[in-house]
């Protein structure tokens, strides 16, 4: 069985110092890229959004970072801008051997529309093109590591299992930012839709 690693969003902007921080978000670095060295495919992906995005607070007046609103595609939390395309937040973390990767996955470019997923943006139908890929790659497992665990990591990981990949997501190589609960409502979603959750020796 051929097997891909996916790395989610190891940016600048998801990192200590970064407008959408994740706790410890850089001390998986280190780690991922021991994995990647010994992955037969591997593909990261970037948080790519252009200025003014629909998902950020910044874009409707009178809202705040982490309120909730309703878009034509479901609930959407209202982020502070992040990864925007071009500037320094969206870059990989400099301690990333982004060398290692055979795809970059760029996600979150239509204004209209958030993209968590690898796989999918949110309105959980318009492709990214890693399903293809994969397929023509030969794949059949996948292994999900990277930022943040219940969010990209977690939407990733249910549509790659949704599409009939095995995944298997290494909790120890994720953080999460765990907004009101999400981190276990993550967990439990991922466990429903039988993705394996582990820890390795990372």
């Amino acid at each position: 069985m051929s097997q891909a690693l996916i790395v989610i969003d190891v940016q600048k902007d998801f990192c200590p110092g970064g407008t959408l921080a994740v706790p410890e978000g850089d001390t998986i670095v280190a780690p991922i890229n021991a994995l990647m060295a010994e992955a037969g495919v591997v593909v990261l992906t970037q948080d790519w959004h252009p200025a003014g995005h629909s998902s950020f607070a910044s874009s409707h007046a009178g809202k705040s970072p982490y309120d909730m609103i309703e878009m034509p595609y479901g609930p959407q939390v209202l982020w502070p801008d992040h990864c925007v395309k071009g500037r320094k937040g969206a870059r990989f973390h400099a301690g990333l051997q982004v060398d290692h990767a055979d795809l970059v996955i760029r996600k979150g470019s239509n204004p209209q529309i958030d993209s968590y997923s690898a796989f999918f943006e949110n309105d959980h139908v318009t492709p990214t093109g890693l399903t293809g890929y994969l397929r023509t790659r030969g794949v059949e497992e996948v292994v999900l590591v990277g930022l943040a665990l219940d969010f990209c990591v977690n939407f990733s990981a249910i549509d790659a299992a949704t599409l009939g990949f095995k995944v298997t997501v290494r909790q120890d190589l994720c953080r999460a930012i765990d907004l009101n609960g999400s981190l276990d409502a993550a967990i439990v979603g991922m466990k429903a839709a039988g993705v394996s959750l582990e820890t390795g020796n990372g």
